[in-house]
């Protein structure tokens, strides 16, 4: 399957070659947009017959809102990623950009293509980049000004599967690395489970709670450009998780796997991560306690 690479959007007139996504300017506007189809009897359209999806009607107390939003088809590599414009009203659509995405995939273009599961900010999986911050879709309200249109990406400098959905090979096959599961050969004295101190119990809070949702490692410019080797926020947060748990027996072999110049010290607190985590989580904080621990051990 072909696949591009959705770029940061620092600079919208800028054009990639290669790999790299980017959205074309026609000379209707930067974000002039258009409906694709994907089936056979729907055969993909060019940019020059399609044109911005709209309500058909709208009534006099609407308050009608434009999302423009990343497309590309892997049916037609050979077209360059675009900008789809749509308009909806916004007394007709729930509070979150999740109940936008799905309005606009049931009502006005059912080709448009994303994920989404649990609407509560639990599984991760709306996780892509929504007015230039990564968040989940399902947690982010749509902003109520009218006049401000928003637009949703891709989670940055990663490979597009299709539309908004990220290609997060790379990322599991770090999280796997990592052995997340508990690690021990001792068994309990009394054949019951594992104890923890409340004190040793509340060295994890703000770790476990992690969702995998790669939004931090996403906005991290050392993973941008060192995603092979670096670990990025997300993968090292949930080694520390590992690592901090007083169960685990494993604690010297985990941070021997660290203990090299790209797996953890990649990482130059730039601190995108802590800002844009959708869980209110500090992975820096996470790393320096890694460090922390690898130096004194």
């Amino acid at each position: 399957m072909s696949l591009r690479m959705a770029t940061s959007r620092i600079a919208p007139r800028m054009m990639f070659r290669r790999s790299m996504a980017t959205t074309v300017e026609s000379s209707k506007g930067p974000l002039a947009g258009g409906t694709e189809a994907i089936s056979a009897s729907r055969p993909v359209l060019s940019p020059k017959e399609t044109s911005t999806v709209k309500e058909p009607q709208k009534d006099q107390d609407s308050k009608i809102k434009t999302f423009h939003v990343y497309r590309w088809n892997p049916d037609a590599p050979s077209d360059k990623p675009r900008m789809q414009s749509y308009t909806l009203d916004l007394n007709k659509t729930g509070p979150m950009m999740l109940d936008a995405l799905i309005r606009i995939k049931n009502e006005l273009d059912p080709t448009l293509t994303f994920r989404r599961s649990c609407r509560e900010g639990i599984c991760g999986s709306c996780a892509m980049n929504i007015d230039g911050v990564n968040t989940l879709a399902c947690l982010c309200r749509i902003p109520t000004d009218t006049k401000a249109e928003s637009r949703i990406y891709p989670l940055p400098h990663t490979y597009v599967v299709k539309d908004l959905v990220p290609d997060l090979t790379q990322f599991y096959k770090q999280y796997k690395s990592i052995k997340p599961f508990l690690q021990r050969e001792t068994a309990p004295e009394d054949g019951r489970e594992y104890r923890q101190s409340p004190a040793e119990r509340r060295k994890l809070d703000g770790l476990y709670e992690c969702i995998l949702c790669a939004c931090c490692s996403t906005s991290c410019p050392s993973y941008w450009w060192n995603s092979e080797e670096y670990l990025g926020p997300a993968i090292l947060l949930q080694s520390y998780r590992w690592i901090a748990d007083s169960r685990d027996e494993r604690t010297a072999t985990r941070q021997d796997a660290l203990n090299n110049s790209m797996s953890l010290y990649r990482c130059h607190t730039i601190l995108n991560c802590s800002r844009t985590c959708p869980k209110g989580l500090n992975p820096a904080l996470a790393i320096a306690e890694l460090k922390k621990s690898m130096a004194f051990t």
